[in-house]
């Protein structure tokens, strides 16, 4: 006897759970019962469990029964003419969904070659286990599982052609790659995704060697033609925006030049880029804090008394200017009309992004790097037909990480560039490595990928030989122009008084407690007194009770709110933060009495 749970309920009991689990699935097949339904038989504690709860991972599979699969030839003309759905299929039985319980009970196939009578289930392509994107690494099954991920999530970052609509889009911080390419090893998952609308990448040359060091901890050395050929090189938009709201009793925003009387009005050299209009003219160009959309505002707090007060009516300024560290041309200005019907006005700014060292590139395996070192064509290795590779590669970043993959796609890449065809690199289906060698040996090259080089500065060769090949790679949208940050003094936070943080508020770069140590240890202790007093202040504070006294500029008097006057207070200096804790221990009851001692 078996308990029977549904959605962890208990609801019943059954004589056979092996015959009630085969007619449960029977009826779920023929569609008598939903297909949203999975059951599992647990044999250690001999209990049935039937869920149809919502949010378990399902995938589908193939039925197969007595070693044959249902899904027949025909049924793939059929698919292929439109005369049968998925939906078709998996109303008929012929494909049916397993969550992570029933699976345990299921026997499922990687192909269709390895059918035994014993089978319950086929995968319907092996590669189904991966997402879209991992499944566009090229000889995936070569490579550790950690790496293939890396290599997915390295692919969600590349720049390419995202929309062919993108000159009539206002989308927020958009990279666009200028002469996006399809790779030439190819999955064939790139077909169903249709790769050729838009690419993420270039196939370039690359060498596996060292470069003076300069590649070394995963750096990648880029030549400097390569550049100016137009590899990796992309433009970056950004959209402003302004909008003229509607404030109540019958005051609105309004979009124009600010007059001089305007209170916050900035400078003449700050709107000089606005027409009469009070927007920036398109191909303007831009540096941080020039102003783009001319808009002033009513005032903030306006009483009923106000009203009546002249002195007190004058407008604000609220414009629109370039964030803090960008710089660009004005691409495009759209006018037009918000749900309430409010002007609106669009400003979108263009920026173009030339690979610079500290840019990050990365293949499609996971072996992410950025550029060390930018070298002149002339002194960039050279093969003896006269190749010069685009992109050095560090041969460290491979043998611990184990991206065999990396090194087939450089063969493949090399007889696909040389044959002038595209290699087919789906993960468990891809063309054998050794078909490919064996076509490099007919191609006149060596079957192992390797060449002899040339050192670019000398002209001597090489006592060892290069593997060099073709891959595709891409550059990410890590870029150092939006992460160059310094500061010296800048905006602080109103409560803390201590410098805003990140790099759109123009924040300060902390110095935390590792970097605290390294002053020590290189005997520059006394430097952090000035290092970490970014929110000092001097404050009065009574010697009898020890509480914070109070300074009167008005009178330039001190007294102390406890004590009164006729006390001894002293001005100390200390840490804004720690003068907000003792009103927090004030407001829990504590009593925080500072004892001062003479400093001498």
């Amino acid at each position: 006897m078996s308990e029977v749970y549904l959605n962890s309920k208990y609801i019943g009991d059954v004589e056979e759970p092996s015959l009630f689990i085969d007619q449960f699935k029977t009826e779920r097949r023929k569609g008598s019962l939903s297909n949203n339904v999975n059951i599992f038989y647990n044999d250690l504690d001999n209990n049935v469990y039937i869920e149809s709860s919502k949010g378990r991972a399902r995938r589908p599979l193939i039925v197969v029964k007595d070693g044959i699969p249902l899904l027949t030839e025909k049924h793939l003309e059929q698919l292929e003419k439109g005369e049968l759905s998925w939906v078709d299929l998996v109303n008929q039985g012929i494909i049916e969904y397993l969550d992570a319980a029933e699976e345990e009970n299921a026997y499922i196939a990687f192909t269709e070659k390895d059918l035994k009578a014993e089978h319950t289930h086929l995968e319907i392509t092996p590669y189904s286990m991966f997402g879209l994107v991992a499944s566009l690494v090229p000889y995936a099954n070569f490579t550790p599982a950690a790496r293939v991920n890396m290599g997915s999530k390295n692919q969600r970052q590349a720049i390419g052609f995202y929309a062919s609509n993108y000159l009539v889009r206002m989308d927020m911080d958009v990279n666009l790659l200028h002469n996006p390419q399809v790779p030439i090893v190819k999955s064939s998952m790139s077909d169903i995704y249709m790769d050729e609308k838009h690419p993420a990448g270039q196939n370039i040359v690359v060498a596996v060697m060292s470069n003076d060091g300069y590649n070394m901890e995963d750096a990648i050395v880029i030549s400097k033609s390569s550049l100016e050929r137009g590899f990796g090189r992309s433009t970056y938009y950004r959209p402003s925006t302004a909008e003229e709201m509607r404030y109540s009793g019958g005051l609105v925003d309004e979009i124009s030049v600010p007059d001089k009387e305007v209170k916050g009005y900035k400078s003449e050299e700050d709107y000089r880029l606005l027409e009469n209009d009070g927007i920036v003219y398109p191909e303007a160009k831009v540096e941080e804090d020039d102003v783009v959309i001319g808009k002033t505002s009513p005032p903030r707090f306006l009483s009923s008394m106000d009203e009546y007060n002249l002195a007190a009516a004058t407008r604000r300024e609220s414009s629109i200017s370039m964030a803090h560290g960008e710089k660009g041309v004005i691409d495009f200005v759209m006018l037009t009309e918000n749900e309430e019907g409010n002007k609106l006005v669009q400003v979108r700014v263009r920026d173009q992004r030339i690979p610079e060292i500290g840019d990050k590139f990365t293949s499609r395996h996971g072996q992410k790097g950025v550029i060390g070192l930018i070298v002149p064509e002339t002194d960039m290795p050279f093969s003896a037909s006269g190749i010069k590779p685009d992109l050095i590669f560090s041969p460290h970043g491979v043998p611990s990480r184990m991206t065999i993959s990396h090194l087939i796609e450089l063969i493949g890449g090399k007889v696909g560039a040389l044959s002038g065809r595209q290699i087919d690199g789906t993960t468990f289906h891809s063309e054998p490595e050794a078909e490919l060698r064996k076509e490099l040996l007919s191609l006149g090259f060596k079957e192992n990928g390797t060449e002899t080089l040339y050192n670019g500065k000398t002209g001597e060769e090489y006592n060892v030989k290069i593997y060099v090949g073709n891959m595709y790679y891409m550059k990410l949208k890590h870029m150092v122009a939006n992460k160059l940050h310094a500061r010296a003094r800048g905006p602080i936070q109103l409560l803390t008084r201590q410098p805003t943080e990140g790099r759109a508020k123009e924040g300060g770069l902390r110095l935390g407690e590792m970097e605290k140590d390294t002053f020590v240890a290189h005997g520059a202790s006394l430097l952090l007194k000035e290092r970490f007093d970014s929110d000092k202040t001097v404050v009065p504070v009574c010697e009898k009770c020890g509480l914070i006294a109070i300074h009167d500029e008005y009178k330039n008097t001190k007294y102390c709110p406890i004590c009164g006057d006729d006390v001894d207070i002293t001005n100390i200096e200390v840490s804004y933060a720690f003068k907000l804790i003792l009103d927090e221990f004030k407001s829990l009851c504590v009593y925080p009495k500072l004892q001062l001692k003479n400093k001498y």
